[in-house]
């Protein structure tokens, strides 16, 4: 079960973490990642992070997210900076587990401009 936080409202150019906390080890998780989406449209991926690190960014946050794990704690987190009003939506974490992705409940961030 993973367990989302870091709801708020930010001006443009503020910062933001998210947190997600899972309920087991996240160190036998290969795949973990941030995703959003807005009204009408769909889910899309943010920011993905592998258990050896690597990780991997949609263009529009490059240079301004970093999603990073922690396995001793169990959680994964979601840096932004440079927030964009274009960065509002409903931030969702993921996981994927024998070929299938288990999701947090989604934690709204507000950009406002």
């Amino acid at each position: 079960q993973l367990q989302a936080s870091g709801e708020g409202l930010v001006h443009a150019g503020g910062s933001l973490r998210l947190s997600c906390a899972a309920s087991g080890s996240i160190s036998s998780i290969n795949v973990m990642g941030w995703f959003r989406q807005t009204p009408g449209k769909q889910r899309e991926s943010v920011a993905t992070i592998t258990s050896g690190g690597s990780t991997n960014y949609v263009d529009s946050v490059k240079g301004r997210f970093a999603v990073s794990r922690d396995s001793a704690k169990n959680t994964m987190y979601l840096q932004m900076n440079s927030l964009k009003s274009e960065d509002t939506a409903v931030y969702y974490c993921g996981a994927v587990v024998a070929s299938r992705v288990h999701w947090g409940q989604g934690t709204l961030v507000t950009v406002s401009s």
